[in-house]
């Protein structure tokens, strides 16, 4: 069994089953990137602070180099018996090195280090989501403006409300993504602090010069308090939380996409590539990728109330509970990017049934609030309008006919304010390009959405 770096106040070697158990190289070994370029930082810094000569500093840097290529071309493996990332990297650079690579460690802390590490992964994971939003958007976008005069009822509580254009409808989720970007680009600005030079809890009496150490790593602010420092996770808490909104946000698209894909609906249609059939029913066509998409919502939620509940009740500083915080937020990470990518490929290949959205779009008095509206214009009172119109509607069902057939002689019996002019209030299409106020279903209101949409994608990439 290898001797631990802690070892030295021990008198027994830990136990086999112990050291299983505690071991998590198995999950925070996709860290070894960000611990190497940071122990390459503070090697530097250590030679700045005369700790390490100028020729110690190169040997460590360029053993440390050494070991990264090594990882990346899978001619390293990690061993178990080291725990986790940082002693496998560090007993690795004293293998290679020799006693000058103990030399490393030197007023550092595994608490600030881990910190540190996770903090340099998790700023490009945030980048690489704002990227997979941004490519998801521009299939959105593209799709709504293929279907800008493309009709179709909105909902509400599920039922046929007032008529929308289907490009109005994909650009609303434009809108929800629009937002998970900016949160969490207000994460990546509270991640981009960073913590190295904390020590354990109480910094460091070394002359770490901690500015130099921030430039190397690419963070713009330094942590203002050891002990916070090491045992600050919010920012592992706030990714996985913004992963949980954009994951709802995908959910409801895919509830909606099972939904509109079904025979009762059948607004559109799901490409056969991301689909399932029945190894019973021949005729099945299931809509699994939808599904799937759903139900890997309670997966990331959980991650939350995971990580959550691990920091609820821990006093300060660092505590080993927190090493399982990675788990729960890698599992996130991975379960989101797969969700999204999936999701860019399959909405590009989704077939409109036009046909279908137009016969819905004439059913279900979707102009009823328009005629109440045209009597509010005419000089009626809203609630005495909204009651005539339920009226007519109430006829129409009992005639079995739709509003838009109601003749200007059967609606004067309801009220003598309609005039000849009322027929065009009824149908869809006037319906739609009539909501041209900011943030209305109208073309030109779509189109000028587009536009701006498309701008701020142009801004995300530069």
């Amino acid at each position: 069994m290898a001797k631990k770096a802690w070892s030295g106040r021990f008198r027994k070697s830990m136990a086999k089953k112990a050291e299983e158990f505690s071991a998590s190289i198995d999950i925070d070994k996709r860290l070894y990137k960000q611990d190497i370029l940071q122990s390459i930082a503070y090697a530097r810094a250590l030679q700045k602070a005369k700790i390490l000569s100028q020729s110690e500093a190169q040997k460590i840097i360029k053993g440390l180099t050494a070991i990264l290529k090594g990882i990346e071309s899978k001619k390293i493996k990690f061993k178990k018996e080291h725990e986790d990332i940082h002693m496998n990297i560090e007993m690795l650079l004293i293998s290679k090195v020799g006693d000058v690579g103990k030399k490393l460690h030197t007023g550092r802390s595994r608490n600030d280090q881990v910190s540190t590490d996770f903090r340099m992964y998790l700023k490009l994971k945030i980048i690489e989501t704002v990227s997979f939003i941004t490519q998801f958007q521009s299939v959105l976008i593209d799709k709504a403006e293929e279907n800008i005069n493309q009709l179709m009822p909105g909902y509400t509580h599920l039922q046929r409300a007032q008529p929308i254009s289907f490009g109005h409808y994909l650009m609303a989720y434009v809108e929800m993504f629009e937002r998970d970007k900016d949160r969490l680009m207000h994460i990546h600005k509270n991640t981009d602090v960073m913590p190295l030079g904390s020590g354990a809890l109480s910094g460091t009496m070394l002359s770490i010069d901690r500015k130099f150490l921030a430039k190397q790593l690419g963070f713009s602010r330094i942590s203002q308090n050891s002990l916070d420092a090491v045992s600050d996770r919010d920012f592992v808490i706030d990714y996985v939380y913004a992963a949980s909104v954009i994951m709802m946000h995908l959910s409801r698209l895919s509830e909606e996409l099972v939904l509109f894909s079904s025979y009762e609906f059948d607004f559109i249609e799901l490409p056969e590539d991301y689909c399932t059939g029945s190894s019973l029913m021949p005729q099945k066509k299931n809509p699994d990728i939808a599904e799937l998409v759903r139900g890997k919502v309670g997966r990331v939620y959980g991650q939350l109330i995971n990580l959550l509940t691990i920091m609820k009740s821990l006093p300060l500083a660092y505590n080993r509970d927190m090493q399982e915080d990675k788990e729960a937020a890698f599992d996130a990470i991975d379960t989101l990017k797969n969700c999204l990518s999936l999701y860019i490929e399959m909405l590009r290949k989704i077939k409109v049934n036009s046909e279908r959205m137009d016969k819905a779009v004439r059913k279900g008095f979707l102009t009823a609030t328009d005629l109440a509206y045209y009597l509010v214009n005419k000089g009626v009172a809203f609630r005495e309008a909204h009651r005539i119109v339920g009226e007519i509607v109430a006829y129409c069902e009992d005639s079995n006919m739709e509003l838009e057939y109601v003749s200007l002689k059967q609606l004067k019996k309801f009220s003598d304010k309609f005039t000849y002019d009322v027929q065009r209030v009824l149908t869809a299409e006037e319906s739609v390009k009539n909501k041209s106020g900011i943030g209305g279903t109208a073309p030109e209101r779509i189109k000028e959405a587009i536009k701006s949409a498309r701008a701020n994608l142009v801004n995300a990439k530069a």
